[in-house]
């Protein structure tokens, strides 16, 4: 991975991942820099890729959409073709908010944001008729303890 630049730049990644509404005005405030050299170095991070896209974070309660459902996956196929299936399957299912392909017992981990048990039967009748696998266990989480979408920097 391509170093920060300096903590100036961690300054701003900082105050955006927290907050993207803020205006380059309001981040130049913040780190005690002036208007033009904040927002060049915000287009330098963006251009760098260091800020891949900006998004709205949305109230999971109020879309009930309050269940999250571990899926945890193994296969017997170990190949491109079977992969391939299983990405464009996954990419089919809005329903899999993250996805991981895993070390150890378990070969895929899914993160998987249903409204009821209803809609999680439905999702996985629609997975499994998509591609084949070996064994499929679910764990629905209790309560959410801990959830951010900030990195550490």
């Amino acid at each position: 991975m391509e170093n920060l630049y300096d903590s100036t730049d961690r300054q701003i990644l900082d105050l955006l991942q927290h907050d993207a509404t803020l205006s380059v005005q309001e981040i130049a405030d913040r780190i005690n820099l002036t208007v033009s050299p904040c927002w060049r170095r915000i287009q330098n991070l963006e251009q760098k890729g260091f800020i891949e896209r900006r998004v709205a974070l949305l109230n999971r309660e109020k879309l009930s959409l309050g269940i999250d459902v571990f899926v945890f996956i193994k296969t017997n196929e170990h190949n491109d073709h079977w992969l391939q299936t299983f990405s464009d399957a996954l990419s089919e299912l809005p329903e899999v908010c993250e996805a991981y392909r895993m070390s150890g017992d378990v070969d895929y981990l899914l993160r998987v944001v249903v409204q009821n048990i209803e809609d999680y039967d439905a999702f996985y009748k629609r997975l499994v008729s998509k591609v084949r696998l070996s064994d499929v266990s679910s764990s629905f989480a209790m309560e959410r303890m801990k959830y951010t979408t900030a990195l550490p920097l």
